[in-house]
């Protein structure tokens, strides 16, 4: 099959998404990222939209890429100017790109009620804008925005909208599914009808996900020829997203044997997508195909004999060809078994024979049977096997704490203070901070005790804290579940508390939290728990 060219638009159209923002330094980091991973085409932006997309590509040009092409992205001519006289079009010119890609209208629909002129006027500027850039453009692309929609509404128009781009000069023609709500089946049918139209041209497909389908549409596009595919990282985008990337490239290189991106280059898919998503500060989804933590994770007692026997039983792909690792989950399910090989896991030597392997199997049900769970909290159940075989270390002991929640008027934020006394060594601390919120008070005073002793946990900040309330007793009576997600710059890891008092599941999940930060650093541990 031919080779496809991927194209991120990450950096515009993923920009779209909800709670998804980037600053300037973060596309520059991202768009080099997306170079050394093996991008063809990293779409910068909109220069004629905002300020930080203009400063994007004035500061992009000081950088030098191995192998992507950055593209700028606008739209056709305004319908009551001419090219020469366009500002968008102006933009995408100063912007200095080796890619200028723009959009044109499709649907008769949006022609009338979005763009406000007559249909021949559409095709004129389209035509018109493209051939006023392709002089000075190295690369045109041209995205037939609303296309499946448009040619399921006005077949022959959607056609006549395509005639125009390559009349105007478009090296590319981008089929849009922009509203997301196409199946695989109508891509199929439409693409072979544009192929026949224009053979020997170039075809892309930029799909969103509002159905759930647009992974599935962008490689049924493919299987119809499609040499181009746009997409985001982690699929983030507007309304329900992008294309997935992630999914999109694993599928063509290891399903489909289409080369987009070499093998040595998929080994870092994990990784580009985490970095992302790290710089906008989003949680990763757990549960993603191919790149999510739990995307090789086994759980049940069934499987993992299995996937210990031939990892394809439940396994689709090896998980390193992604980046990514198989992981054995401790629960209530588990086995002897399944503690020995999550202790190899953690480097710890543990025979399933052994009774510190059954001691820890009992004391992790009965856990459990009181709301703990171990899934999210890896780094908790480490600690727990090492305090079973007699290994653990304690870095600090706790004397006691207090901790106030003030409210002095109706108007005023609640006020927080924790004060707490620890033992280390021989010497007690005793000191108080303030923090938003009685947990955020009590991580402040604890690590302000204790950063004397152990400078190293300036370094460790909590990533995610979540509380869940635990079937049993109703309303403020019940047990309630606290898992800490905490990183520092070597990795991630994860703990858990529950008691029937918020602050106390908190304590334990941050005790846990601390002393995992200090086991790891001596031991010289960097990956993720």
């Amino acid at each position: 099959m031919q080779e496809v060219k991927i194209y991120d638009t990450t950096l515009r159209d993923g920009t779209q998404a909800e709670d998804f923002n980037l600053s300037l330094s973060d596309k520059i980091r991202i768009a080099l990222k997306l170079d050394e991973f093996g991008i063809h085409y990293i779409e910068g932006g909109w220069p004629g939209s905002n300020p930080k997309d203009r400063g994007f590509f004035e500061e992009i040009r000081n950088y030098q890429f191995k192998q992507a092409q950055i593209a700028a992205f606008g739209a056709t001519h305004h319908p009551m100017k001419t090219p020469v006289n366009d500002a968008n079009l102006k933009e995408l010119l100063k912007a200095q790109t080796p890619v200028v890609t723009i959009f044109g209208k499709s649907w008769t629909v949006h022609v009338k009620d979005a763009l406000h002129t007559t249909l021949e006027r559409n095709l004129e500027i389209i035509r018109d804008s493209l051939a006023y850039l392709r002089p000075q453009a190295k690369t045109l692309f041209y995205d037939a925005e609303h296309f499946f929609d448009g040619f399921r509404a006005d077949r022959d128009y959607a056609l006549a909208t395509l005639e125009k781009a390559v009349e105007g000069g478009a090296e590319c023609l981008v089929l849009c599914d922009t509203n997301g709500g196409n199946l695989p089946g109508a891509i199929r049918e439409i693409m072979a009808v544009v192929k026949e139209r224009f053979p020997g041209m170039p075809l892309g497909i930029h799909a969103h996900n509002d159905a759930d389908l647009a992974v599935a549409n962008s490689l049924a596009a493919v299987e119809m020829g499609a040499v181009q595919v746009q997409g985001t990282f982690n699929g983030v985008g507007e309304r329900c997203g992008n294309a997935n990337l992630c999914s999109i490239i694993a599928n063509l290189c290891l399903k489909m044997n289409v080369p987009c991106v070499p093998p040595e280059k998929l080994q870092k898919l994990r990784e580009t997508s985490r970095f992302i998503l790290e710089l906008a500060n989003v949680p990763p989804n757990r549960y993603q195909p191919y790149v999510g933590r739990s995307a090789f994770a086994h759980k049940g007692g069934v499987h993992i004999s299995a996937v210990e026997r031939n990892p394809r039983t439940y396994e689709h792909i090896d998980p390193s060809l992604v980046g990514n690792r198989r992981r054995f989950l401790v629960s209530d399910l588990s086995g002897r078994a399944t503690i020995k090989r999550k202790a190899e896991e953690f480097g710890i030597n543990l025979s399933s024979s052994d009774p510190v392997a059954l001691e820890v199997l009992n004391e992790i049900k009965q856990m459990e049977h009181e709301g703990f769970q171990f899934e999210a909290a890896e780094a908790s159940l480490e600690l727990l096997i090492n305090k079973a075989m007699g290994s653990s270390k304690r870095y600090f002991e706790l004397i006691g704490f207090r901790v106030v929640d003030q409210k002095l008027s109706e108007d005023d934020e609640p006020v927080s203070e924790a004060t707490i006394r620890v033992r280390v060594g021989g010497q007690v601390e005793h000191t108080a901070a303030l923090g938003l919120g009685p947990v955020n008070a009590l991580d402040n005073a604890l690590r302000k005790a204790l950063e004397k002793f152990y400078p190293e946990l300036r370094e460790m900040e909590l990533s995610d804290y979540k509380v869940r309330v635990l079937p049993g007793r109703d309303g403020t009576a019940s047990r309630v579940r606290v898992l800490i997600e905490s990183h520092d710059p070597r990795g991630h890891w994860g703990t858990v508390g529950v008691s029937h008092d918020i602050l106390e599941a908190s304590w334990q999940a941050l005790v846990d939290s601390v002393n995992y930060k200090m086991y790891k650093d001596e031991k010289g541990l960097n990956g993720e728990s």
